[in-house]
């Protein structure tokens, strides 16, 4: 039997992700603390920076599931750790954003839930946005409106 509150479909940050960030966090720290050389302004910088990659890294250990799809709606984040849940009565567009700057190309996964847009990032799923955005129309039941 499928429980029906359950999400069909959830999205993480990928793992190497937060590990990635906190290592980060350490080297900074501890350049900070090599090349200060009696320095507090610089020294306060690196620890500052070292602090700020930090917390992000410790969002991705405490939220790691950033975006779910049910039958009822979709769930995303919202804020530092908060959650959003979007019925999709609220869920007016789903798109896949691309732009292309300088020869870099980058996309962003767009909710538009009529007051509020929530912009989702390849490394916030660790998935294809393309594929992301195809998986939230099916489970919508992609017979309304077209995107």
């Amino acid at each position: 039997m499928v429980d029906e509150s359950s999400p069909v479909r959830q999205w993480r940050v990928p793992t190497v992700l937060p590990a990635a960030k906190l290592t980060g966090a350490v080297v900074i720290a501890a350049i900070g603390l090599l090349f200060a050389d009696g320095d507090p302004v610089q020294l306060v910088l690196a620890v500052a920076a070292g602090l700020a990659l930090a917390g992000w890294g410790v969002r991705d250990l405490a939220v790691p599931v950033r975006l779910a799809v049910d039958p009822e709606g979709i769930t995303v984040v919202e804020g530092f750790a908060g959650r959003r849940r979007l019925p999709w009565a609220a869920v007016e567009a789903i798109t896949v954003d691309r732009r292309t700057r300088r020869g870099l190309t980058a996309e962003a996964l767009e909710i538009d839930a009529g007051e509020s847009l929530h912009v989702v990032g390849r490394y916030d799923v660790d998935a294809p946005l393309t594929e992301v955005a195809a998986t939230l129309r099916a489970a919508r039941g992609e017979g309304r409106a077209p995107y």
